[in-house]
């Protein structure tokens, strides 16, 4: 049986997806529909991987007070529970997609309190759950008032394990990691264009700008990094090799996780030891498929699968 990929995600949420016709600011409007889904980077993440059919444990922290919906979504997907509880309700996030324009304006509330003690609670269960070689996907904000070096802090605890991390985060936590020593650098690392270029700290408008800022990232000890771009698909360097991958978009309900899915994609290719033209294929599928659902779920496999095979990869000059 296939060990469990484990997701984490410190700063969780209920999204609260409204949608509307047009988004005018300043006016008063009338909702078309309105959808409360678990989230969470982290969350989102694992529940695409239990989609697909990986078995997958979520850890991290939830608020007491509303957990039961994190609770039903954890036994509807099969999704293995170790999560965390503290005092408090788990955080809400508004979520406004428009359907003529397609965008997504997101409003995020403050998290739960976190400090050391509940640190430590975490990678408890951390070490109970992982064997060597295992899959961590940390993904993610950090909660309200914390260090931007807890990502890294906890990816060097999962170096020491043998384990292998897929950090997803951005800003002061995704510098803080890269800067770690060579053996706690996570395993893998997906920022998106401005992720990248605020830590490059220079524009990154052309591709041979990004892979070069990739190319940076990989120098420091990073196996594989991809570089989501939206529309335009995403970037995928290990090795010697450069590619890029992307499936025109269609009937985009929302953007919200798009980016969660890429991960849950990259993750379950790591786990099943994928070349990396099939993990890019999968990956910018289980984005492009997500792209079609509100909350974090996707179509059958099948259904990823016969995207996966429209997916155009080219070979980049790096």
């Amino acid at each position: 049986m296939t060990s469990p990929i484990i997701t984490v995600t410190l700063n969780p949420a209920i999204d609260l997806t409204v949608t509307l016709d047009d988004l005018t600011p300043g006016k008063v409007h009338r909702a078309r529909a309105a959808q409360s889904n678990v989230g969470g980077k982290g969350i989102n993440v694992a529940g695409c991987i239990a989609d697909w059919g990986i078995p997958v444990v979520a850890t991290g922290v939830l608020g007491r007070g509303n957990d039961a919906t994190f609770t039903d979504f954890f036994k509807d997907k099969g999704i293995q529970d170790r999560f965390v509880r503290t005092a408090g309700d788990t955080r809400t996030n508004i979520k406004i997609a428009d359907v003529v324009t397609g965008t997504t304006t997101d409003i995020n509330l403050p998290g739960l309190t976190f400090d050391d003690e509940t640190y430590d609670m975490v990678l408890d269960v951390l070490r109970r759950e992982v064997v060597e070689g295992a899959l961590v996907a940390l993904a993610g904000s950090l909660p309200l008032g914390q260090p931007a070096s807890v990502w890294a802090r906890l990816t060097a605890d999962l170096c020491l394990l043998r384990c292998r991390v897929v950090l997803d985060t951005s800003g002061a936590p995704l510098a803080a990691s890269l800067a770690a020593p060579r053996e706690s650098l996570p395993f893998a690392v997906k920022p998106n264009r401005l992720e990248l270029e605020a830590w490059a700290g220079r524009p990154l408008t052309e591709v041979a700008d990004i892979v070069a800022a990739a190319r940076d990232v990989q120098a420091l000890g990073i196996e594989l990094v991809v570089v989501s771009r939206g529309e335009q698909g995403a970037i995928f360097l290990r090795g010697n090799t450069a590619l890029s991958a992307r499936l025109p978009v269609v009937n985009a309900l929302s953007t919200v996780g798009a980016g969660d899915a890429m991960v849950a994609g990259i993750a379950s290719s790591l786990a099943d030891n994928l070349g990396l033209e099939a993990l890019a294929r999968r990956a910018v599928a289980f984005a492009t498929a997500k792209l079609g659902r509100i909350g974090p779920h996707l179509p059958s496999p099948d259904d990823v699968r016969q995207l996966a095979r429209r997916v155009d990869v080219a070979v980049l000059a790096s």
